[in-house]
């Protein structure tokens, strides 16, 4: 009897010890407020009925990340909020930014279009905040207009081509056949193309622009031959980021030849038969919180929240100034199911991680490879490398 009362005891004095500790976390926890906006845009007719239009994309991403933040934070205690403002097409983008600082949040994950990002960033830069790109690609954001306040987290169109250029070196296919709509985006696509080509010794043999404004569907086997006609080439490269034409390029050329770029082998920072390095878990979670495939700016959405949570909990503070120069540290680095340690360039900001080139069912590669040498990583063979660089922060 005295040995079981005496094991009650200690029962009740640690289940006490622990009531106690768990009181004392909660009057301790820190607060770190994450809001994300979305900038909602036209969005063209999909070529089929079987593509998924997504509603949250983006939005799934960034609420793992905060779960997964929490994990940690019950430890350290830290206890992270995730606040959504998303703008109509049309709407003030600006307004629903200056709203969300006004309440505090000062780390901003912001799903909107290059433009709108540069006007973001005067704004932020203001008040401190720090600002995450996942989803604006241009390669201007990294290099002339560059801001001290923003990390870019989704790869530029410059890393991407690079990636594909890389590959291609490999595999000897060095003339290309270059096809571009006439969209900003398309162009802009298509100058990182070329970039690439003439940085890695690639011929371009040809360059046509898509004009047609017809749906190609009922035409392609009859127009796309003779349009792809020319000098012989060893892969076409198509620059279609909105998907109008692209995927009717594939088996319709002239010649029996490969196609790259935004279809074919598109480079991508995410795709869903992405397994190695532990993604499978990764796949996993995502898919039975969201129902679907994890996107490209879903993942992004993922490490910026998760950048945020790595270098409060490392840096021991949840002072932007202090976040922010952790994050540009070599003390900072962050897992990504990549197979390396994902760190930030300090000369423009942009994320540094290997990019996948895949086909709709597959992974091709994952580029760079490590015989692309380069004296401080080989991550930095794609993109703008420092010597390259116009930041002037």
């Amino acid at each position: 009897m005295g040995k079981n009362l005496r094991t009650r005891g200690f029962i009740l004095a640690a289940c006490w010890l622990l009531f106690v500790t768990s009181m004392s976390v909660q009057a301790s926890t820190v607060n770190v407020k994450i809001g994300l906006l979305t900038e909602k845009v036209l969005t063209p007719p999909a070529l089929s009925n079987l593509d998924p239009v997504l509603t949250d994309e983006g939005i799934q991403g960034a609420v793992l990340g905060v779960k997964d933040n929490n994990t940690t934070g019950r430890f350290t205690g830290h206890h992270y909020d995730l606040k959504h403002i998303e703008v109509s097409v049309g709407g003030d983008v600006v307004a629903a930014f200056k709203t969300l600082l006004s309440e505090g949040y000062q780390y901003l994950v912001v799903d909107v279009q290059a433009p709108t990002f540069s006007r973001l960033s005067m704004v932020a830069k203001k008040s401190n905040a720090l600002l995450f790109n996942v989803s604006a690609s241009d390669g201007a954001l990294r290099n002339s207009e560059c801001s001290g306040n923003a990390f870019h987290i989704i790869p530029s169109d410059e890393m991407r081509a690079d990636a594909l250029a890389q590959f291609m070196l490999k595999k000897r296919w060095k003339k290309w056949f270059l096809v571009k709509g006439t969209d900003k985006k398309d162009v802009d696509f298509a100058k990182a193309i070329k970039r690439s080509a003439k940085r890695f010794g690639m011929k371009l043999v040809e360059e046509k622009t898509w004009k047609f404004d017809h749906d190609a569907r009922r035409t392609a086997q009859a127009e796309i031959p003779v349009f792809t006609q020319g000098s012989d080439y060893d892969v076409l490269v198509v620059a279609d980021v909105k998907g109008l034409f692209g995927e009717y390029l594939l088996m319709n050329t002239w010649l029996p030849r490969p196609v790259i770029g935004t279809q074919g082998l598109v480079p991508r920072a995410w795709h869903r038969t992405h397994e190695r390095w532990g993604a499978v878990q990764m796949q996993n979670r995502f898919y039975e919180q969201a129902g679907r495939w994890m996107s490209d700016v879903d993942y992004a959405s993922w490490l910026a929240v998760r950048s945020v949570g790595e270098a409060v909990t490392r840096a021991k503070s949840v002072d932007v100034l202090d976040v922010k120069k952790f994050m540009l540290s070599d003390d900072f680095s962050l897992a990504g199911f990549k197979g390396v340690k994902l760190t930030f360039r300090h000369w423009n900001q942009q994320l540094r991680q290997p990019v996948l080139l895949a086909t709709p069912r597959s992974i091709v590669s994952v580029m760079p490879h490590k015989e692309f040498l380069h004296p401080r990583t080989y991550l930095d063979t794609l993109g703008y490398d420092a010597p390259e660089s116009n930041c002037h922060f």
